[in-house]
């Protein structure tokens, strides 16, 4: 049984140990290529693999729990023990990550009084829950109990959110008390106020560092702290940015390989390092995040590239071999593998306009007011509002109140305006009929925020929280279609379409390929919606890019009878759709604004 330890370096079985580690999010990441994700970090010279576990997919609705297949880390555990390798593991309650709400569930929004990432008792309760049922499947492989888990988190970047040590002390003894004997460590920014706040030196937790640049300086602001903590601790960046993440409407962010290639070398002679990212993977279905800037929420595109050491599909960027060569000093390399790629077309067989689905794949809840898509235990995906205006006048001023993230509204079947980040909070008009009109507005969650000071706002609760004015009133008795999208299956496309001029439809298609391999859907004929595979939810695709494509993965594919069906919110559905061997990239509107665009590292 080998013994790892921490004092003023890393020491395994007596001897000083470096750790060089990359990070691969096994959700992101289909099970079928775990194994080639982690032989390929193995080559590059690593040692260890760290992910973070996110609550979200474990525990979607509230004391319901799904360990299937595509979430099972204690496979992926094993995967990286086979080829010895260590494992860093990060199940703290929130994750960040660029993931959903940092990680956690969307459930939690039914509880207004909770103050999420403090002491707050019904917190407290809600993650003690999270810990019973995640650490006791981790136990098992600690280093302590013969495994391959080196150390895990307690908290992740606290020290930019809270200071509130009695919370990360509460998450400590919840951590030990399941049973975790392997050492803990905090992950922060390298600056003295935010270690102060999000760290726990004092109590023998390890403090890491997560920087992108200027190794020399981020190492000695960190030295310095320990230095006046009285403590002594190995120097290790947590996240070595050596790309960044991508929002819509901007362009791909890359970061120069030479200039990255120094930074690690210098980084690697002083400390410990993990790569983030190493295999940055896919947003599949709903699961991407929305950062802000000021008041502007900016959603996350489905690709988590992240410009990273391995391509989205999993493929060697220039930035790898740069990396292995410089990691042949400390450990073996060997050569990478790729996976076959191929292209192909998608052909439409048949359409149906959601309008005219919505009994077969949404249960209506009539309610006198609008609620939140929350109330109806839905956390994710669209939901539709509708309601029946009577109106003396032809034109009428309207207003959405507390709706969230984009809406459409429809009058009498027909779309009439797509609203979404300040149009969403100002007064528009209608167009309507003398008499009763048919209101419709269907409502997408683009992501909930998942860094920073809005992760407790009332925007994180989604569809129309308060209600549609007509005139100066609030219009009441609605009918509400929840549409997570998850039973998509119960769609006839036999049907003989009633609203065939509504822009929000299915489109079912055929789909023929050149070979077995990875492709890419070219989406750039589409305008926004979603894309599902033999009832896979791909992800997200939308016109504004910066993204042109969704990464279909073969192992998503069956020899014959695949069934394709894309959700289109905005345009008419093409005839034919590109399957692509690489990845395609859209220029976007604001590219000028954003010439020198680089990651903030």
């Amino acid at each position: 049984m080998a013994k790892f330890e921490i004092e003023r370096e890393f020491k395994l079985d007596g001897q000083p140990f470096k750790i060089i580690s990359g990070s691969i999010h096994y959700f992101r990441v289909l099970p079928e290529y775990w194994e080639h994700s982690l032989r390929n970090l193995k080559a590059m010279g690593c040692n260890t693999v760290e992910t973070y576990i996110p609550w979200n997919i474990y525990e979607p609705v509230e004391n319901k729990w799904d360990f299937n297949a595509t979430n099972d880390f204690e496979h992926f555990i094993e995967i990286a023990q086979s080829l010895d390798l260590y494992v860093i593991v990060r199940p703290s309650p929130f994750i960040c990550a660029e993931w959903e709400f940092g990680g956690l569930p969307g459930w939690l929004l039914k509880y207004p009084e909770m103050n999420y990432r403090t002491s707050d008792p019904l917190f407290i309760e809600k993650v003690q829950h999270f810990y019973q049922a995640i650490l006791s499947r981790l136990s098992r492989f600690q280093i302590t109990e013969g495994g391959n888990i080196l150390m895990m988190q307690v908290e992740n970047e606290y020290g930019s959110y809270g200071n509130d040590k009695t919370y990360l002390r509460t998450l400590v003894k919840l951590i030990r008390d399941a049973g975790i004997t392997v050492p803990l460590f905090t992950s922060d920014g390298s600056w003295d106020d935010t270690l102060e706040a999000g760290s726990l030196v004092e109590d023998g937790i390890l403090a890491t560092g997560n920087f992108g640049s200027k190794p020399d300086w981020n190492f000695d602001q960190m030295q310095t702290f320990f230095d006046q903590k009285g403590v002594q601790m190995p120097l290790m960046c947590m996240e070595f940015w050596d790309g960044w993440f991508n929002r819509y409407n901007e362009p791909i962010i890359r970061r120069d390989p030479v200039e990255f290639a120094e930074t690690l070398r210098a980084m690697v002679s002083r400390g410990s390092v993990n790569f983030y990212m190493f295999h940055g993977g896919t947003n599949f279905g709903f699961m991407n995040g929305c950062s802000t800037r000021g008041l502007k929420r900016l959603p996350q595109v489905t690709s988590y590239d992240y410009d990273a050491l391995l391509t989205e599909c999993g493929d060697p960027t220039p930035k790898y071999y740069l990396a292995q060569a410089i990691l042949a000093d400390y450990n073996e390399t060997t050569l990478p593998t790729t996976l076959p790629k191929t292209s192909g077309q998608l052909h439409k067989v048949c359409e149906q306009t959601l309008f005219d689905s919505l009994a077969q794949i949404s249960q209506v809840r009539k309610t006198q007011q609008p609620q939140t898509m929350e109330t109806f235990d839905q956390f994710y995906g669209y939901i539709l509002y509708r309601t029946q205006v009577k109106s003396t006048q032809k034109q009428q001023k309207a207003l959405l109140v507390e709706a969230h993230d984009r809406a459409q509204v429809f009058v009498n079947g027909v779309l009439v305006k797509t609203l979404y980040q300040e149009s969403l909070e100002a007064e528009f008009t209608l167009d309507l009929e003398a008499g009763i009109n048919q209101i419709d507005v269907l409502i997408e969650n683009m992501g909930r925020v998942n860094y920073g000071s809005r992760l407790q706002s009332g925007a994180q609760r989604k569809g129309l929280g308060r209600g549609l004015i007509i005139d100066l009133h609030f219009e009441s008795e609605w009918e509400i279609y929840p549409l997570p999208l998850d039973n998509l299956q119960a769609l006839d496309f036999k049907q003989t379409p009633q609203s065939a001029d509504n822009p929000v439809r299915f489109g079912q298609y055929t789909l023929d390929l050149e070979g077995v391999g990875d492709t890419f859907i070219d989406i750039r004929s589409l305008g926004k919606g979603n894309i599902f595979v033999n009832g896979f939810n791909l992800g997200r695709y939308w016109h504004q890019g910066p993204i042109g494509y969704l990464y279909l993965p073969a192992p998503l594919l069956k020899a014959t009878d695949n069934q394709i069906v894309i959700f289109e919110t905005e345009q008419a559905l093409p005839d034919q759709i590109s399957l692509l061997s690489e990845p395609v990239y859209i220029e976007t509107d604001n590219q000028d604004n954003y010439k020198k665009a680089t990651a903030p590292i």
